[in-house]
């Protein structure tokens, strides 16, 4: 898919496979590690820089990954990638990259530097094509919106869905800086589409501290585009003092056909103290409805712990962003494969996870 065509392939010489010993006295966790890959950094994919990897779809269809880059087009036009990632009970195989394509404009046009924030990609169930998110911006003399795009294959424009009137950004409401529309799903079989915003919104009340929690809202949608529900949902204290925040990275059906359950991927980070990266499973079930209503005091949504991934033996936790269901093992068991973000920084690292879930 890419333009030159060409294809690249490199093998990290990092963990391949992890085995977690069995214990006849206790049960085996839910969640074990299969392997990991390191993409090397700055790695040169068809005259553009391999980075910045914020979020991840695979295609049963095609057997590939996506891959968006949240590349404000910087260093190269706002894009994504496709490739092969082996995945299987014995570990993560060599990495592939197949393609990479510009994200545009409704004119056709690449995006210009600082326009656009991409976050979460998803591959559409019914048409194939991808539907994206990006976080907007919010600045002492800029004020732009969040969004939700969605494009083709190729990479132009097919239009965007709407998103509720308490999620734009103005003076006093709206989401706060970097804290905007980072995780999306497909759910119920393509018939809702579901996104998070990273933190509480301005009229929500303030972010996550390490004494306290808070809320933020997940939004559930016709494909068609209207919204038909918001939730609260409880987001973590950060996990240490010191300054930091916490909030919504990624979300995923947990089953593609429960319009009521999904993954939560929480992301805390403090300054000199790393990372804390949990997912949980989350039920909307029993919420109350908060569309265009304040957060307090109604139900929020309940969560319990799947992984805490900082125990499942990772060479390093670094900057996960995005998640996918990636091929069922024949133990029955669904890998869940996740990407981190470097940030184009030579201190972080494009880390490619598979996890077994039972």
């Amino acid at each position: 898919m890419g333009r030159s065509g060409q294809m690249l392939i490199f093998v990290s010489c990092t963990l391949a496979f992890t085995a977690i010993p069995a214990h006849a006295e206790t049960e085996s966790p839910p969640v074990r590690l299969l392997g990991e890959q390191i993409v090397p950094h700055d790695l040169d994919f068809d005259g553009t820089t391999v980075g910045g990897l914020s979020g991840i779809d695979y295609s049963e269809r095609t057997g590939e990954y996506v891959m968006i880059s949240d590349d404000r087009s910087a260093k190269n036009p706002a894009r994504f990638y496709t490739a092969r990632i082996p995945v299987g009970g014995s570990g993560v195989g060599p990495v592939t990259f197949t393609g990479t394509r510009p994200l545009r404009t409704a004119e056709g046009a690449t995006y210009a530097p600082m326009t656009v924030d991409p976050e979460e990609i998803r591959f559409d169930p019914w048409t194939g094509d991808y539907v994206w998110t990006q976080e907007g911006e919010r600045t002492d003399t800029v004020l732009a919106d969040p969004s939700i795009r969605i494009a083709r294959p190729d990479g132009t424009s097919a239009g965007e869905m709407p998103i509720p009137d308490n999620e734009r950004m103005r003076p006093d409401s709206g989401p706060q800086r970097n804290a905007g529309f980072e995780g999306a799903t497909f759910a119920a079989g393509g018939t809702l589409f579901v996104h998070s915003v990273e933190g509480p919104l301005m009229q929500d009340g303030p972010e996550p501290t390490a004494s306290s929690g808070a809320l933020t809202r997940l939004t559930v949608q016709a494909r068609s585009g209207p919204p038909l529900a918001q939730y609260a949902y409880p987001l973590d204290p950060v996990f240490t003092e010191g300054r930091g925040t916490n909030g919504i990275a990624s979300i995923l059906a947990a089953d593609p056909l429960d319009p009521t359950k999904y993954l939560v991927l929480e992301r805390s980070y403090v300054e000199n103290a790393g990372y804390r990266l949990r997912i949980y499973e989350a039920d909307t079930a029993g919420a109350a409805n908060v569309l265009g209503a304040p957060l307090q005091p109604a139900r929020a949504v309940t969560k319990r712990l799947l992984v805490d991934l900082g125990e499942v033996g990772l060479s390093a936790l670094d900057n996960v962003e995005g998640m996918t269901w990636g091929p069922r093992l024949p133990s029955g068991e669904r890998t869940l494969v996740l990407v981190s973000d470097n940030n184009f920084s030579d201190k972080e690292i494009t880390q490619l996870v598979a996890l077994a879930v039972r």
